[in-house]
Formats: structure tokens, C-alpha cells, sequence
């Protein structure tokens, strides 16, 4: 059991994630090691398949990994404050659990966070994406159309990683798909966001959870209630 506090906390929200666990938790100690001590916590959103009895392994086999889990399945957005909530360090990392965002790029995005004055999210702009075209296609249009209604300067916030402080994350009202719009919810507090290219890998294990009606149209409707709260902000 680790004692120290950690000084980053990686926080990965997974869904019938089978055969990605490990190598994913391998990926991220390699990234951060000699950074001081730091944690993984894994929200499993009720996943179906093996991943529950794969993070269980993870977690006997590396101290400083703990497990939430979900009794129901409730999104991507719920487990993502399901683990910033039981995280212990102020300082969040954010990568998806399936194998896509590169976990080398992961110190680059905390030192981005806490090296430069102001900013209070760092997020990923996937330069070279190794996706379907009608995901590409999807994603091209919502980032688009989000970014010409709530302006929020960030090209690319369908990216799943990211970096940023707990108590800010923590101030946000919570509700499905804010992960989407984190850009734009801090920056209508007055917070500065910074993107940094990352790299961006193919998916060899496992199948996409987001098609086109789960990330386009969905998305549409959730910036008009995000711009509502720009608009009605204090």
C-alpha cells in the first residue's frame, strides 16, 4: 500500500475494457516514474466483460493503483467525477482506457499545467488521428459547430487526455457528457486552457463505445444547455 501522498492523480473511467488494463497500467508507471509518487484509480462504469477481474490483478500487482466501481452503468462523464472525487492529489490526469492516447504524453500535460501562471486545463489536440472517417467525419463537424456557438478556442475537446486541478474540476456542476465540454465550462469561470499536440494510436483491443448518434448529435444538444450556463454565469 503506497503511503505517501501522491503528487499526480490518473484517473481512468473504463468500460468492458478487457485486455487493455494491464498494458495501460504498465504504460503509465513507465511514463511517470522517478516523478515522485502518484496513483492510478480506475472507474469501472459496471463493465460486462473481464475488466473487472483484470483491474482487480492491476491492483494486487501495483501499490499505488486503487479501484471504483460503478453499480450501474452510468457514462464516461460519471466515472470521470466518480475518480476525481477519490483522488488525493490536487493534480488530475485524465486518459481514456483504451489504449488510444498515448500515456508518454502524460507528463507533458502536468508540467504544462503547473509551470505556466493561469492555466487550470491542459487538454490533448490529437494532430494525426487514427480513427474510422465517419468517426473522424463526426468528430469534425461537433467540434465545429461547438466551437462557433460556445467559442471556447480549443479545437479539439473530444480528446481524452487531459490535465487539471481537482478542486476546479470539483466547482463544476456535474452532469451526463461534461466531459465534452470541460474547455468551456472552466473558461467561463475565468480560467485560462491550453491544447498540446499528443500523439494518437489505433485501437487494437476492444470496440469503440461512440458512434455517430452518441457523439454528434448527442453532443449538439448538451452545448445548448453548456452555453445556457456560460450565458448565466456569476
Amino acid at each position: 500500500m503506497q503511503t505517501s501522498k501522491p503528487q499526480i492523480s490518473v484517473v481512468i473511467p473504463v468500460y468492458n475494457e478487457s485486455g487493455n488494463i494491464a498494458p495501460l497500467t504498465e504504460e503509465v508507471t513507465a511514463a511517470l516514474a522517478g516523478r515522485g509518487p502518484f496513483e492510478i484509480v480506475y472507474v469501472d462504469d459496471c463493465s460486462t466483460d473481464q475488466t473487472a477481474e483484470e483491474l482487480q490483478g492491476v491492483a494486487a500487482r501495483f501499490d499505488n493503483v486503487r479501484v471504483e466501481r460503478h453499480a450501474r452503468n452510468l457514462g464516461q462523464s460519471a466515472g470521470l467525477c466518480t475518480g476525481v472525487r477519490a483522488a488525493e492529489s490536487d493534480v488530475i490526469a485524465v486518459i481514456d482506457g483504451d489504449g488510444q492516447n498515448d500515456p508518454a504524453d502524460i507528463p507533458k500535460l502536468v508540467d504544462e499545467l503547473i509551470g505556466s501562471a493561469g492555466i487550470r486545463l491542459v487538454i490533448g489536440q490529437r494532430v494525426r488521428r487514427q480513427d474510422s472517417w465517419l468517426k473522424l467525419l463526426s468528430s469534425r463537424v461537433a467540434n465545429t459547430v461547438r466551437a462557433s456557438i460556445l467559442k471556447d478556442g480549443v479545437p479539439d475537446t473530444g480528446c481524452g487526455i487531459k490535465a487539471f486541478y481537482r478542486q476546479d474540476f470539483l466547482a463544476l456542476p456535474a452532469f451526463d457528457h461534461m466531459h465534452r465540454f470541460l474547455p468551456a465550462l472552466l473558461g467561463s469561470r475565468g480560467n485560462s486552457v491550453r491544447s498540446v499536440p499528443v500523439n494518437h494510436r489505433p485501437r487494437v483491443r476492444g470496440v469503440s463505445k461512440y458512434n455517430v448518434r452518441n457523439r454528434l448529435w448527442v453532443g449538439i444538444s448538451d452545448l445548448l444547455g453548456v452555453l445556457w450556463l456560460q450565458k448565466r454565469r456569476f
